[in-house]
């Protein structure tokens, strides 16, 4: 019998609520973790929903960290006068621990369901290419949202911004943006066939999963020496014609989660079918946003609540989407059904019955 398995990408706002425009205090409210801890409940309330009305099928869940990251790398720059600062890898780290912990609510709420089943996060590392050209033209929202001329103050202070949508009064809203290199494969994917097989619903690539690269060794005294970041070295004798270790480090970037959800759907997918597996897979990106739209929040915005595989690649090459926002939901779209994926849809957490049913969101399909 043919399996499905479904990952679902949840956003960093369903995590964490987007805040809002306080007029009496002139900015923008950054959410507290009560706040937090409300809506990660409310979005597990409405996945529970999902999984029990789909009780043969596997899922994942993943998430991402741009609000998150964002302001837990805020708190260390306040407080760099005493405290040392953190690299974007640890603040990666960080928020999956945070926010996987605040997902395991997906337990409780399915148990309130009759559905018994054990939801664990597991700490993730992806692999990036370190010459990536996007760690030197970075197009990755994190933080919070500035107002235009709150956004041009942090451009003097050394930050780079770029426009991240209008809200709907048709204010533009900015965001700083950090490099976001395209995962090339997920580094312990061996732990989440584990917990799949064992019934457990894992929460995987928090954040699009911690960037790290392959450390490439040299030859000293007889002994291959990996250089990892901070003088860290390990060592072992050399023999002749053996592969190298598996050694990684982190850099200093954040990944995109649709991205590494649909790699880590592809990868699931070729590991289950060598192993002559019958399997289907479906990627369904949640988001704030009920879909991919032509002409975004202009006059003219227009619904697309289908698109082939072919015309969806037509699209991405005429640049319809933002860089940082739709754009990359697409792509991982087009490469989860170029990975052999046979659906992937994009719609908000609460629309999802609607979109299977093609009445909301946009549903990608071969």
């Amino acid at each position: 019998m043919t399996q499905i398995l479904k990952l679902f990408a949840l956003g960093g706002n369903e995590v964490s609520p987007t805040g809002g425009w306080n007029a009496e205090l002139g900015r923008f409210l950054v959410p507290d973790i009560a706040a937090q801890w409300k809506r990660t409940a409310d979005t597990c309330n409405l996945l529970a929903e999902i999984i029990h009305s789909e009780p043969d099928d596997l899922h994942v869940v993943t998430h991402g960290n741009g609000p998150q990251v964002g302001n837990i790398l805020l708190r260390a720059e306040y407080a760099s006068a005493v405290l040392h600062t953190l690299p974007l890898d640890i603040c990666g780290a960080d928020s999956q621990g945070g926010m996987g912990y605040m997902l395991t609510q997906l337990a409780y709420s399915l148990q309130m369901l009759g559905v018994r089943k054990t939801v664990a996060e597991t700490i993730m590392q992806v692999l990036i290419d370190r010459n990536d050209p996007d760690l030197s033209d970075p197009s990755k929202f994190i933080g919070p949202s500035y107002s235009k001329a709150e956004a041009e103050s942090k451009e003097k202070e050394g930050y780079r911004l770029k426009l991240y949508k209008k809200d709907e009064k048709g204010d533009e809203l900015w965001r700083r943006v950090v490099g976001s290199p395209v995962p090339l494969d997920i580094i312990e994917i061996d732990v989440i066939e584990a917990n799949l097989r064992a019934g457990i619903i894992p929460i995987a690539v928090g954040g699009g999963g911690i960037p790290v690269y392959r450390v490439e060794p040299h030859l000293e005294n007889g002994c291959e020496v990996y250089e990892c970041n901070y003088g860290i070295r390990f060592e072992r004798p050399h023999k002749k014609g053996a592969q190298p270790a598996d050694v990684y480090t982190g850099i200093e970037a954040v990944v995109d989660k649709d991205l590494s959800t649909s790699l880590l759907g592809t990868r699931l997918l070729e590991r289950a079918r060598a192993r002559g597996e019958e399997l289907e897979t479906e990627l369904v990106i949640l988001t704030n946003v009920d879909g991919a739209k032509k002409n975004y929040q202009k006059p003219d915005q227009q619904d697309l609540r289908h698109l082939t595989l072919k015309e969806a690649k037509a699209i991405e090459r005429e640049g319809w989407f933002g860089a940082g926002s739709m754009a990359p939901k697409v792509r991982a779209a087009i490469r989860f059904l170029e990975g052999g994926g046979r659906k992937a849809i994009i719609t908000e957490v609460a629309r999802y019955h609607e979109a299977v049913a093609g009445a909301a969101g946009t549903t990608f399909e071969p």
